[in-house]
């Protein structure tokens, strides 16, 4: 059974390092000059694609997007996407794990949850500026490294999560009249559907987790997102057999086993029944 290939944070900082490995870089500098070409792959850090100036297509998920000037993609660990970005974009490229940056407080953590199942955000020029001003800034800390630059640099993602907020509000599909309590405990249950879809698939087993009942699980998704726990699950299924048909050579029968079914013609069934495919006349014509 062959992983989907997983990118790790490369950096030569002790400093960060030891508290976690961040690195932020000027677009420009990776590109010099050149187009640049990532094939399907996976992360197991954060990821944050400021465009200033610039075009391509970036596939996450599958979903494909075309870049435009002043758009920044966020990325969670464990997603999947491919990209493509022309010679001549600008903008900054931020990695981070979270080691460097998990905030204990509930409120950060709540920040950086919410910004990250964004995947995109176009700007208008205004307030893109003013975050990529937050960038610069991150950027000539990163690389003078004066004492105490990783507290600056973690006040300054805190202040870049909240106007990236600001301007994807309710762009994440949940219903306006979403209360607090309804919406963290939606996060919570989507950060647990990435980790243990592969074992659990009972929307029993991801109340258990959560300490809610069954009946309370399903009355948070119908009123944040307006769609029930179990719908939700397939969902996950799904993207996660996407995800290994398209970025590994795997069997059908070694994905539906990764996934926990026994009954390969069980899965192709339950695959076809939510995509109108078969899983390989879906690789077939994807690819």
């Amino acid at each position: 059974m062959k992983k989907i290939p997983v990118r790790h944070i490369t950096t030569l900082s002790k400093e960060t390092a030891i508290a976690g490995r961040f690195k932020i870089r000027d677009v420009a500098d990776i590109l010099a000059g050149n187009d640049l070409v990532h094939d399907l792959h996976r992360h197991d850090f954060f990821f944050i694609l400021a465009v200033h100036k610039g075009a391509g297509i970036h596939k996450i998920d599958f979903v494909q997007h075309v870049i435009h000037d002043n758009s920044i993609f966020f990325l969670r660990p464990g997603q999947v996407h491919q990209l493509e970005l022309k010679a001549g974009s600008t903008g900054f490229l931020i990695e981070f794990d979270t080691a460097f940056y998990h905030p204990t407080d509930s409120l950060p953590n709540h920040r950086l949850t919410k910004a990250s199942n964004k995947n995109l955000c176009e700007f208008e020029d205004a307030r893109f500026k003013k975050l990529l001003s937050l960038l610069a800034y991150m950027f000539s800390e990163y690389a003078a490294k004066q004492e105490g630059y990783v507290e600056v640099i973690k006040a300054n993602l805190d202040i870049f999560f909240i106007e990236y907020i600001r301007q994807s509000r309710n762009a994440d599909g949940t219903l306006k009249n979403a209360n607090p309590y309804g919406q963290e405990r939606l996060e919570n249950f989507l950060e647990l559907l990435a980790v243990h879809i592969t074992n659990k698939k009972q929307v029993s087993q991801y109340a258990d987790l959560l300490n809610i009942s069954t009946y309370q699980l399903n009355a948070i998704t119908k009123a944040t997102i307006g769609k029930p726990a179990s719908e939700l699950i397939n969902e996950q299924i799904i993207l996660e057999a996407k995800r290994y048909l398209l970025a590994t050579p795997n069997q059908v029968k070694e994905i539906a086993d990764h996934l926990g079914y026994e009954d390969t013609s069980y899965f192709i069934r339950f695959f076809k029944k939510h995509t109108g495919y078969s899983p390989e006349a879906f690789r077939k014509n994807c690819k």
